[in-house]
């Protein structure tokens, strides 16, 4: 008797062809062109600056590519992009963990980033605005603070409920859209041909 095991992550070849039909640029992303168009003045200024890309939150219903155009800007930017989601995110250890390891300028695309724990969220805050990390050493009255550096980055988040999100983690982000649909105003020729 055989067993099937269901498995949640895609194997290998799956990511691989997922990532052929990924768009890679903001050209090949279709929809969105307000917004494309205003990430890519953005995004030339930052390049220009020789600088990381101020961090930018994406918001809207599922299916609208919050995820796709934070690959497309890392790859705009032309700098790697790291995924997590607000969920993965338990500790405040494990986004030092994470912060610290990033290169100069890298993404940093966070899915779900409305469900990130309140000691996380809290410290992202130096993270995202000064480009480091207070690290609690030690315990009780013994206890001291270190101030670790980190290389600039830039923070992507995306969430299906900006509602949640609070107002500190919010107003840190300079970058701040809303994906919403497209409107079809003419019905497609295959489906005129139908009547």
């Amino acid at each position: 008797m055989s067993e099937h095991v269901l498995t949640i992550e895609p194997d290998e070849g799956e990511r691989v062809f997922e990532a052929t039909l990924r768009p890679k640029t903001f050209s090949e992303y279709v929809g969105q062109y307000r917004l494309k168009e205003q990430l890519h003045v953005c995004i030339q200024a930052a390049l220009g600056r020789g600088e990381a890309l101020d961090h930018a939150i994406f918001y809207g219903p599922p299916g609208l590519g919050k995820t796709t155009i934070a690959h497309v800007i890392a790859n705009e930017l032309g700098v790697k992009i790291r995924a997590t989601s607000g969920v993965a995110l338990a500790h405040a250890g494990d986004l030092a963990a994470l912060l610290t390891t990033l290169a100069d300028r890298e993404v940093l695309f966070v899915d779900e980033i409305h469900r990130l724990p309140r000691a996380v969220e809290e410290a992202f805050y130096p993270a995202m605005e000064d480009y480091h990390l207070d690290l609690m050493i030690g315990k009780g009255a013994g206890a001291r603070t270190m101030k670790l550096d980190i290389p600039p980055f830039t923070l992507i988040g995306a969430t299906t409920q900006a509602g949640l999100l609070t107002s500190p983690l919010r107003d840190r982000f300079g970058l701040v859209h809303r994906l919403e649909a497209g409107r079809v105003r003419r019905r497609p020729r295959w489906l005129r041909a139908l009547r």
